[in-house]
């Protein structure tokens, strides 16, 4: 069974295009499930003209932020593998099963992905290129590899990641530092995402910097966290 998890945040431009491009690749047992976190416009009607059973959207009362509101959803998550999707984003065909067929020998895959702006002009043809994408942990620790939409990831590595720890700067960062510390990556080359960058993404990667001193921070956490699952894995065996 496959779990698609999508946070929602006023996406009504895009989440129709999205939706259309991943459910077309669904079996009947897969679930996409929504976690919106306090649109104002059309999305959640958008969402629900669907009329899909296999979508499940769960409306949080108070804002979560990007990062809690991805958390509120992989927490409602019944598969046995997850993917990652974001509402503005869309998926060439074919991306779940590709994905799958590399989980028979990896716990935490992530594809390629075309960087495109919002009138579909394209900025980079290869996200992996472009960010100098690889494996490893202090890789990624350095040059964050890891973006939630193109990702997917096992019930090992989930369990593994949650809860997530207080002050990280993304959610799929962290994921990925856990697969590589606890279980096996792979990286696939292959594009499976137009992945559109716009003034309104939650993230900045390719677009903005951060300044030096927060980037500093957010990877003081993110080591601090990993530490600390490197040690409560350690007392548990």
């Amino acid at each position: 069974m496959v779990s698609v998890c999508i946070a929602t945040y006023n996406g009504d431009l895009f989440i129709q295009k999205q939706l259309k491009s991943i459910i077309k690749q669904l079996n009947k047992e897969d679930e996409i499930i929504i976690s919106d976190d306090g649109s104002t416009d059309r999305t959640i009607e958008l969402i629900t003209a669907f009329n899909d059973d296999r979508i499940k959207i769960f409306e949080n009362k108070n804002s979560q932020g990007p990062i809690g509101n991805f958390e509120n959803a992989l927490r409602k998550a019944s598969g046995d593998i997850i993917f990652l999707a974001d509402q503005d984003d869309e998926w060439m065909a074919d991306k779940i099963n590709k994905h799958l067929l590399h989980h028979q020998s990896a716990d935490l895959v992530i594809s390629n992905a075309i960087v495109k702006d919002e009138r579909n002009n394209i900025i980079f043809e290869s996200f992996f290129l472009e960010r100098n994408s690889k494996p490893g942990f202090w890789n990624n620790v350095l040059r964050n590899s890891y973006i939630g939409c193109c990702m997917s990831f096992n019930k090992k590595i989930l369990e593994q990641a949650l809860p997530f720890p207080k002050g990280i700067h993304m959610h799929d960062w962290w994921i990925g530092l856990v697969a590589e510390l606890t279980g096996k990556t792979f990286f696939f080359d292959e594009p499976l995402i137009y992945y559109v960058r716009h003034d309104n993404n939650a993230s900045g990667t390719l677009i903005k910097s951060l300044p030096f001193k927060l980037q500093l921070k957010n990877r003081i956490r993110l080591l601090t966290a990993s530490v600390q699952l490197i040690l409560n894995n350690a007392k548990k065996s």
